[in-house]
């Protein structure tokens, strides 16, 4: 099932040689190069290869500031001032894979496996609506147990688990990659996301460092979100994990994963994610990164990322500690997850082995209601918005929208209808005071937004004890 082999008439679409000349010959860019360039991601177009090789080559502190502040106008008028904010639910933690990054590796002997039944699924939910989540994405490990009859079963009770006023309203899938038929049983039981990260695009890496299992065929990954469109799924999540290759040329090689999309499918990437890598129990190339990536770099490789795909989602983990997470948000981020546990079972259990059954180490540790009192604090508006999936504006529906800038249009509204669900139905007394100004401060901004009125309504119903309403 899992096994293709690297030599059937599979070529890949990540030029290296021609990454590494364009990086070379793109250095000590010219100022009105870089501006100009910086102007096209303004006009909402897409970046190609050498000019986003121009823009990483940029060294200039007055210039690399321009390319900062081009990202957060981006930021701006595409996506406004919303987060929206997630949470990561790990099913379970064995794998037969040799990752020698992972904590999760076969070879590794020190952590705790463990794999949840369908019961203990129902209770990590509980915990995790209690608190006020409606986005989730589960994570797998790569092992026979878990195959796709046993995630589209998790999933399934992920959906039909209600607690309180609490429910799962979006579960997007971070899982191994998966056959056309397989993919299909994901689309039954209507995911949003399906994410696959390549970790690294570069292909002697890429061997060097995964030594054995399904994830060592490069190609098999490679390809494998060309199989989820071809199966129905439009919404899909690229990534690469930073650390293993020079920084650069995997960012070159998510937006030649874009591409490739885009020319093959007419839609890009749903969302990006860029993680560092982390520390993880007993797993020393995780301590020492050959590639480590410092904070100066991140902040470069975000705001580069969002000039270069203005209309791909960005994705921010907690693996970055709290200063970091602040300040590259302003760089384009559209997505955070908040309240975060990655040891398998630790939502509903509060034992200190969590971290025995944990992939890496987090960086923030925030609750989620600290996040959304600071998140509003700043003058973001958080949001549980996931009215684009359930109204079928996905894949190139979506660009349809996005592309002429009206996605705006949609989602402040429908973040103040689920920032206000929040507010009423989770939120401490302080985050409710702040919550309520920062909902009146968006309202007064939206006198040219043509559902306002109908927006003024659904608050209404909502503070009357409706939910679940959005445009």
């Amino acid at each position: 099932m899992y096994f293709i082999k690297d030599n059937e008439n599979l070529k890949s679409f990540i030029p290296q040689q021609t990454i590494l000349d364009l990086l070379e010959k793109t250095k000590n860019p010219d100022r009105a190069k870089v501006r100009e360039i910086i102007q096209k991601s303004l006009d909402k177009n897409r970046l190609d290869p050498e000019e986003m090789a121009t823009l990483l080559n940029v060294e200039d502190e007055e210039l690399l500031e321009e390319v900062f502040e081009g990202a957060r106008e981006l930021k701006r008028r595409i996506y406004g001032n919303r987060i929206v904010l997630f949470a990561p639910l790990y099913i379970g933690n064995e794998c037969i894979n040799n990752c020698q990054y992972c904590g999760f590796r076969i070879t590794n002997k020190t952590i705790e496996r463990r794999s949840l039944s369908l019961d203990e699924v129902v209770e990590e939910v509980k915990a995790l609506e209690n608190k006020g989540h409606k986005r989730l994405i589960v994570v797998f490990g790569e092992h026979p147990k878990y195959d796709a009859k046993f995630m589209t079963e998790t999933i399934k009770t992920i959906y039909n688990t209600k607690f309180g006023k609490g429910e799962i309203r979006r579960v997007n899938v971070n899982a191994a990659p998966q056959t056309v038929e397989d993919y299909k049983l994901f689309k039954e039981v209507g995911i949003g996301t399906f994410q696959i990260f390549q970790e690294t695009y570069h292909y002697e890496t890429y061997k060097k460092y995964h030594l054995s299992g399904p994830k060592s065929n490069y190609y098999w990954r490679l390809y494998g979100l060309d199989r989820a469109f071809k199966a129905g799924l439009d919404d899909v999540g690229i990534g690469a994990l930073f650390g293993l290759y020079d920084w650069k040329f995997e960012a070159m090689g998510l937006l030649y994963h874009t591409i490739h999309f885009e020319e093959r499918f007419n839609v890009g990437p749903h969302t990006i994610s860029f993680p560092r890598m982390e520390p993880a129990l007993d797993t020393p190339l995780a301590e020492r990164p050959p590639y480590a990536v410092s904070d100066n770099d991140f902040k470069k490789l975000v705001a580069i990322l969002r000039l270069a795909v203005p209309y791909t989602g960005l994705i921010l983990t907690a693996r970055e500690p709290v200063e970091i997470r602040n300040e590259v948000m302003k760089f384009g981020v559209s997505q955070i997850d908040g309240g975060s546990s990655i040891g398998v079972g630790s939502y509903h259990e509060t034992d200190e082995e969590k971290l025995k059954r944990s992939q890496f180490l987090l960086g923030d540790n925030r609750t989620l209601d600290q996040i959304i009192e600071e998140l509003a604090e700043e003058g973001y508006l958080p949001s549980f918005c996931t009215g684009c999936y359930r109204l079928g504006r996905t894949g190139e529906h979506f660009m349809e929208f996005a592309i002429p800038g009206f996605v705006k249009r949609f989602c402040t509204p429908n973040a103040i209808l689920t920032f206000l669900e929040y507010i009423e139905d989770y939120a401490p007394e302080k985050t409710k005071i702040i919550g309520i100004k920062r909902i009146e401060e968006e309202l007064k901004n939206m006198n040219n937004n043509p559902l306002k009125e109908q927006l003024l309504e659904k608050i209404k119903k909502v503070k009357e004890g409706e939910r679940d309403l959005y445009f």
